[in-house]
């Protein structure tokens, strides 16, 4: 069970004297923060609650709150947030002797007291902080989650909401957000805004959700194949008004017309859809989602292989000569769109 679905059974009643909500994948990390605080029912208003961003606070106004016993109930909650000295973040907002005294506090927590540390990033895990909040606190760690874990996740919770997909569509769904949990979660909202109920088709998919830059580069990949070259040019103008830089659109276009180069290499060899994903994962490092590699064949499908090894040569020369200074780098990446529709011309 990963940790956002942890909170969800969480209550105020079941909290320890020691809770920790931390981890790297900073968009699960705060939409686990805010899970957390619904969990407890935060009140800034209530006087049982008491809460400290310690990039901000005084940390001895701060530590006395922590020290006494509560007033206004039997017991009390108290946040300290943006604890980065507990994480490889090199921030720090205490100093040596707070940071004993705070270590002095864990190691003989107020019985009537539960302690919520928020730390976004990686904990330390070299720190003798972290060693005894790992020994004595609760922690919810939002760690990059393995695509079975992401998929199984927004899947129940698209059910919850009453959506159904398409054969297909939620992997689109999931593409489009690159397995990204706060991109899919963004992306589920728009989805249920825009379907609430139902079966989501492609169609949906298109209409309801925003197209990324990943969408868009994929438009200019096809429009230039096509021979596009205005409907190219006003694309590539409308993305660096967006403030998009040339190098990086380069280095996402580089990256499709690769993988396209990858699995016609592979498919002129013989292997299989299967093999392909097991060929790439190895030499990629990665595991290569296997609808990607779908989605290449079927889009290289017309593509010889000279001109896709053409395709990459010029773009993987663009960028070596924008990096050199030869010329204007939005010359050159317009000069290298054109060579390309001529290449696919001829």
């Amino acid at each position: 069970m990963i940790a956002i679905e942890e909170i969800d059974k969480l209550t105020k009643e079941k909290l320890a004297l020691l809770t920790v909500v931390t981890g790297e994948d900073l968009g699960q990390y705060s939409q686990l923060k805010d899970a957390f605080m619904k969990a407890v029912a935060f009140d800034k208003d209530d006087l049982t609650y008491s809460y400290f961003d310690l990039a901000e606070a005084n940390y001895a106004t701060a530590e006395m709150d922590l020290e006494s016993l509560p007033f206004f109930a039997d017991e009390k909650l108290v946040f300290f947030d943006n604890l980065l000295d507990i994480t490889t973040d090199r921030k720090s907002y205490l100093s040596e002797q707070e940071l004993k005294r705070f270590e002095a506090y864990l190691e003989n927590p107020v019985d009537t007291t539960r302690l919520i540390i928020f730390a976004p990033g990686k904990l330390d895990g070299k720190r003798r902080l972290v060693k005894i909040l790992k020994r004595d606190a609760q922690v919810f760690e939002a760690s990059p989650l393995k695509e079975s874990e992401l998929r199984t996740y927004f899947q129940k919770l698209a059910h919850k909401a009453g959506l159904a997909f398409e054969a297909g569509v939620f992997e689109e769904l999931l593409i489009k957000s690159n397995f990204d949990f706060s991109d899919t979660a963004k992306n589920l909202d728009f989805l249920t805004s825009y379907k609430k109920q139902g079966t989501v088709t492609h169609e949906d998919i298109a209409q309801a959700i925003p197209k990324s830059l990943q969408d868009n580069l994929f438009d200019l990949t096809q429009w230039v194949l096509a021979g596009k070259i205005d409907a190219s040019r006003e694309l590539v103008r409308d993305l660096r008004l967006q403030g998009e830089d040339d190098i990086k659109l380069i280095a996402i276009m580089l990256g499709q017309f690769r993988l396209f180069l990858q699995v016609k290499i592979l498919a002129s060899q013989g292997r299989s859809e299967q093999a392909m994903v097991a060929d790439l994962s190895e030499l990629l490092g990665r595991k290569v989602n296997p609808y990607q590699v779908k989605f290449a064949l079927r889009d290289s499908r017309t593509l010889s292989l000279d001109f896709l090894r053409k395709a990459v040569a010029t773009l993987i020369d663009c960028d070596y000569q924008i990096k050199s200074g030869t010329y204007d780098k939005d010359y050159l990446f317009d000069l290298a769109l054109l060579k390309i529709a001529s290449l696919r011309k001829s």
